[in-house]
């Protein structure tokens, strides 16, 4: 089993308040649920309302996959202009069964 997880540091240029972060980034994280099947979540720089830290976290048996499918993800996130993505970190974690 491979997990393959990704750390998301984004710029959300066009917010102005906390409230304004928390809808971009509900609507960012659902849609990145809904169409790649992955686990996603805010995991730090709650109080800050232009900067998010976002994990994004898969589970399969094949690492190439894996890999390529968070690549689609940070690419997606780019590609809604809603958030720039500033730093990212990939880790894979090869478990035995």
């Amino acid at each position: 089993m491979v997990v393959a997880a990704a750390q998301l540091t984004l710029h959300l240029p066009e917010n102005h308040s906390l409230k304004g972060k928390r809808k971009v980034l509900k609507s960012l994280l659902d849609k990145v649920r809904h169409r790649f099947e992955a686990a996603v979540a805010e995991v730090d720089d709650h109080d800050l309302w232009q900067k998010a830290r976002v994990g994004v976290a898969l589970v399969g048996n094949d690492a190439t996959l894996l890999t390529t499918r968070l690549e689609q993800i940070m690419r997606f996130v780019e590609e809604q202009h809603l958030a720039e993505i500033v730093d990212s970190q990939v880790e894979l974690c090869y478990l035995e069964s």
